[in-house]
């Protein structure tokens, strides 16, 4: 019956994103039909269909594909990428892990925001300056085409695939659970939208998708906010003290700590947060749809508020539903236990402060969020194989505009197909480790590339290239040969590797390799991609990369 948010690892709910790809996992008991919350979805599909239709007739070249055509404001930008941020299975993993663990909630909620000061001060406006589609044109502008952009369009793919099949298992069971249809159903469902709001909307369609998402689980969950303040007559002292009351834990919920007992994977798996952040391709992909490096910023500083404004109202929510679901017996089954597990600790509390109406419309925003965030990272994945491998490594960037877009739709619906049928595959696999390392090979490969070419005068193609590699294979292999699935998922006694997270040893492994095979490169083709290093604030003074063009 229970769809847990939290896999066993319960250190996953560090990250919002980590929810957003393997949250809802196991056995779920389909729920009886749920007709509010099914006129709500369709009402929200119907209004984004629409605006995929608008989007198609201004989608005229690859640019406005792929970039909306940079006509995304920093606001609207910012609250896209908060959009993708704000998954259905944060939003109810946060609650459910405030709703177990009291203050360990809001620890863990605003911890991975560590990495938007990444973003901002490091890579924001010099991707922007530097990049025209994707972060692949940032990463080999100054060195070989073919080899970058192989990598980079690997490291891409491989994060866009891992993220996928956990977004396409959690679309299906969230949407068993809450709307009461049939998983695969779910699934087939999803991947088809997802493919029309790509196939034909474009970067354009999938923005306001994002946004009008963003909007609506912004507005559903200051409304339970607001509702659970006016219940304690707006006084958090109130809150939190009849909470204690309420909870079986007591006072131990206003302590921290609890959920982090190995130090080693919690430094690895908090690296794999702040560094893989700005290595996912579905995030480095919306500062280019802006129109210069100030807007980029702009997006970074309001996305960075949305999301911190929203996982402040979880942590409201989660105390919330302590005192009006946890007391409820309405909500329990006959042993006492929450219907539905912990993990619907924020459904029941929509229904306990907006009664079935409501609920409906809290159980359409969860799907809605999920269709959003597989647009995106499906558009990420069609435009590595489209304009990195296709018109960069195959055509040598000779590619007409049309032949781009109609790679790039081929591969769409390739995705589409491929997530669909591996969210159907999946169904009974414990996929949450997927989504750990997705964020780790994120860390491990794309990062460190993307980083040193920035800001490392003396990186070369061989030293990236081989570095990078390093990374993607050993993070792969070490969390292969970790706990969660040589143990957990292959049934092994005893781990090869003891911790749960690679991104620590994989970032080192890559960083070294990077550094090593860049130093020791004493050939002609090296000297020349050294000098071809253009320190930022000449980019800033001339324009240089805006383009998106390359030095050679």
């Amino acid at each position: 019956m229970i769809a847990r948010i939290l896999s066993t690892l319960g250190l996953l709910a560090l990250a919002p994103t980590l929810w957003a790809a393997g949250a809802i996992e196991g056995e779920v008991q389909r729920q009886p039909l749920n007709i509010s919350a099914i006129l709500m979805f369709v009402v929200f599909v119907g209004a984004t269909l629409c605006i995929t239709y608008w989007a198609a007739k201004r989608n005229t070249s690859a640019a406005d594909y792929y970039t909306a055509g940079g006509s995304i404001t920093g606001f609207q930008n910012g609250l896209a990428i908060a959009g993708d941020y704000m998954s259905a299975a944060s939003f109810l993993g946060i609650s459910a892990l405030v709703f177990a663990s009291g203050y360990d909630g809001l620890i863990y909620s605003i911890g991975f925001l560590v990495g938007w000061p990444v973003i901002l001060f490091l890579i924001a406006e010099r991707l922007r300056n530097l990049g025209k589609f994707t972060f692949a044109d940032v990463a080999s502008y100054r060195l070989k085409q073919k080899e970058i952009r192989t990598l980079s369009a690997c490291g891409s793919l491989v994060v866009v695939a891992f993220y996928l099949i956990a977004q396409m298992v959690g679309a299906g069971k969230l949407i068993e659970l809450l709307f009461g249809l049939n998983y695969h159903v779910a699934v087939i469902l999803v991947g088809i939208l997802m493919v029309c709001y790509v196939l034909f909307g474009g970067m354009l369609a999938t923005t306001w998708v994002q946004i009008i998402k963003a909007v609506l689980l912004l507005s559903g969950a200051s409304f339970m906010a607001l509702m659970v303040l006016k219940h304690v007559n707006f006084d958090f002292a109130q809150l939190f003290s009849e909470a204690i009351a309420a909870h079986p834990k007591g006072e131990a919920i206003m302590s921290p700590g609890g959920l982090v007992k190995d130090p080693i994977s919690a430094i690895s798996l908090g690296l794999a947060l702040m560094f893989g952040t700005a290595g996912l391709p579905h995030i480095l992909m919306r500062f280019f749809t802006v129109s210069d490096a100030k807007e980029a910023r702009k997006s970074v500083f309001y996305a960075t508020g949305f999301i911190g404004y929203f996982y402040i109202l979880t942590f409201i929510i989660g105390f919330g539903a302590i005192l009006l679901v946890g007391t409820n017996p309405a909500f329990k089954d006959a042993s006492g236990v929450l219907l539905g597990g912990n993990n619907m600790a924020a459904i029941h509390l929509a229904n306990a402060v907006g009664g079935s109406l409501f609920l409906g419309f809290i159980s359409a925003v969860a799907f809605a969020t999920i269709l959003a965030v597989v647009a995106g990272l499906t558009l990420a994945g069609a435009s590595a194989v489209s304009h990195d491998l296709y018109a960069s490594v195959i055509k040598k960037g000779k590619a007409s505009d049309k032949d781009e877009l109609r790679v790039s739709k081929i591969t769409t619906l390739c995705l589409g197909v491929l997530a669909i049928g591996l969210g159907i595959l999946f169904e009974k696999q414990n996929i949450a480790f997927m989504v750990g390392l997705a964020f780790s090979i994120a860390a491990s490969c794309n990062f460190p590339v993307l980083f040193l070419s920035m800001y490392w005068k003396k990186l070369t193609t061989r030293g990236a290239l081989i570095g990078g590699a390093l990374g993607l294979i050993t993070a792969v292999a070490l969390m292969i040969l970790g706990p969660t699935v040589w143990v957990q998922v292959l049934g092994n006694a005893q781990a090869v590797f003891p911790y749960e997270y690679p991104a620590l040893f994989s970032m080192a492994i890559a960083f070294a390799g990077i550094w090593f095979f860049s130093v020791t490169d004493k050939s002609t083709a090296a000297d020349e991609e050294r000098a071809r290093f253009i320190p930022q604030f000449v980019r800033s003074q001339t324009g240089l990369g805006a383009s998106g063009a390359v030095a050679h």
